[in-house]
């Protein structure tokens, strides 16, 4: 008896669902045959929202394809991109022996100090580990994140080919990126630009 009400329930179900697709397409109006016309083309589709993956829990931030990537820090400690999801950040790639990044880091420095709702990443190459531990004591940024990409592989992954460069990412995963050196002011406009609602 219960296996025949399952099975009557699931046969109403599947012809619901039939009509719902029928009624559907048969609703939805199509272009004539021959018309190329504009107003005949379809209205634009959003991008499906996938279900959370194991990287994204349901009421996480999606994780742009850009924080898609594991490195490890100066200090050796191992890095996931993916924890900068849903947060503006802003990556400042430098190299030790680059005139540029040392003239960059203190502006980045204090801004860092001042904008508690951005992160800020650096990321180093170009160079050897004690190489660029010696510049981030030189240059008093140790507070910050400083990820050893000896290899290129998060310069590679965002796209940057010099030193000094930032990338400002927002909380959507768009970016901008922009070549040093920046000084305050312009680091400044930066940050408020990437922090705008």
């Amino acid at each position: 008896m219960s296996t025949r009400r399952t099975t009557a329930a699931t046969m109403a179900m599947l012809a619901l669902l039939a009509a719902a697709c029928g009624t559907a397409a048969r609703d939805e109006p199509g272009p004539a045959a021959g018309d190329t016309s504009a107003s005949a083309a379809s209205p634009p589709v959003s991008p499906p929202v996938s279900p959370p993956g194991p990287e994204q829990s349901a009421g996480e931030a999606p994780v742009p394809a850009a924080l898609r990537f594991t490195a490890q820090t100066l200090d050796g400690k191992a890095f996931r991109g993916e924890s900068l999801a849903g947060r503006p950040v802003a990556f400042w790639f430098w190299a030790p022996w680059c005139p540029k990044c040392l003239s960059d880091a203190p502006a980045v420095k204090a801004a860092a100090a001042r904008q508690g709702d951005v992160a800020f990443v650096g990321v180093a190459g170009l160079d050897t580990q004690a190489a660029m531990q010696a510049f981030v004591q030189r240059t008093g940024t140790g507070d910050l994140v400083h990820l050893a990409d000896a290899e290129g592989a998060v310069w590679t992954k965002l796209g940057v080919s010099e030193q000094s460069t930032f990338v400002f990412m927002k909380p959507d995963g768009s970016a901008e990126k922009v070549s040093g050196p920046l000084g305050r002011d312009k680091l400044e406009e930066h940050l408020r630009a990437l922090v705008a609602r």
